[in-house]
């Protein structure tokens, strides 16, 4: 994915608030050479980050007639309206080692046993892992295969096919689950017959 950037000469919290309300987005380039003061079309940027591959791609970015390759490291987002208030990009080269958390594509699922013969769902633990690789072998997602998910076994980080350039940050759990599956409980619902008429009321007085 491309997007343009213009260098930002002018730097402050009053500079940043002109820059937003004339619709752009201040950020910044680290990383490699000397970190560059950059802003953003904001409704460019903000249509972009709604794509995935935005957040877990390397990106290229035009800044002055030079094509630099980044990826993003940092965004901040106005607490409850749709605004881009500030964001980060490092740039990369084929030595820069990384971390990202990649969304993970869950695959096969209504064919896995657990789901056509055993009559589970299939809990999805996590939506995305932490790895470590190349800059230039960073993945846009990870595909996670279910065909094999059978009831009372869950999948771990362990039972991923990966890379072997790619390695998964655990932040000190011991082989986490990725999704497991869980049986489907019917609920059966019971309806209380109503009270018989009592026999013994009497009926009209007497007359």
């Amino acid at each position: 994915m491309k997007f343009v950037a213009f260098s930002r000469e002018v730097q402050g919290t009053g500079a940043s608030r002109r820059l937003r309300n004339a619709g752009k987005v201040p950020g910044i380039v680290y990383g490699v050479k000397e970190p560059a003061q950059i802003e953003l079309d904001h409704n460019a940027l903000y249509h972009a980050l709604k794509k995935e591959a935005f957040h877990s791609s390397v990106l290229e970015m035009e800044l002055g007639g030079e094509t630099t390759k980044v990826v993003l490291r940092d965004l901040q987002m106005h607490p409850y309206k749709p605004l881009v208030l500030h964001v980060d990009f490092q740039r990369v080269d084929s030595t820069t080692r990384i971390h990202k958390r990649v969304p993970l594509h869950f695959i096969n699922e209504a064919e896995s046993p657990a789901v056509k013969l055993e009559k589970c769902t299939i809990n999805h633990v996590v939506a995305e892992l932490d790895i470590e690789c190349l800059a230039e072998q960073l993945p846009e997602f990870l595909t996670v295969d279910l065909k094999g998910m059978t009831k009372g076994k869950s999948l771990h980080v362990d039972d991923l096919v990966l890379d072997p350039s790619i390695k998964v940050r655990t932040h000190g759990r011991k082989n986490p689950v990725i999704a497991t599956p869980v049986e489907i409980v019917e609920e059966v619902i019971v309806v209380a017959a109503a009270p018989a008429a009592d026999k013994g009321k009497k009926g009209k007085g007497k007359k």
